[in-house]
């Protein structure tokens, strides 16, 4: 089962330019652990929220606010894609992330195709959508 570990940083790595060497290599310790044990699928960094964007759409209408974003509890600054065994495998990976300039690590469960009813499945069932991915992904 896939589970997104989304990473929360703490507002000091919201204001930095980038992550200072010394972090980013405690972090690629860990992110070589992941690879090594065959649970790492993907894994991002994300650039500051003053560099982003969030569409709203009151009414129904899209409104565009550009960053930055107030809330640090709602801001994002990275995520690893994990294939595991279990949540508990995936809580237990978490649990090891190095917390330099990190307020929480959030897990999500991704939903497979064979979570979803019959005439779901058939409803999502794309081929240019699906050429498109595994284009991207190679």
């Amino acid at each position: 089962m896939r589970f997104l570990m989304i990473m929360y940083p703490d507002r000091v790595a919201e204001s930095m330019a980038a992550p200072p060497a010394d972090a980013v290599a405690e972090m690629m310790k860990y992110n070589e652990e992941l690879a090594k044990a065959g649970v790492l699928v993907s894994l991002e960094g994300l650039h500051p929220t003053s560099k982003g964007a969030r569409v709203y759409f009151p009414g129904g209408k899209p409104k565009v606010h550009d960053g930055p974003f107030t809330e640090a509890k709602e801001i994002i600054g990275g995520f690893w894609m994990l294939d595991v065994k279990s949540k508990e495998e995936a809580v237990e990976w978490a649990k090891r992330v190095p917390i330099t300039n990190t307020n929480f690590v959030e897990l999500r469960q991704v939903y497979e195709m064979e979570d979803f009813p019959e005439d779901v499945q058939r409803a999502a069932d794309n081929s240019t959508v699906k050429a498109a991915v595994e284009n991207h992904a190679r």
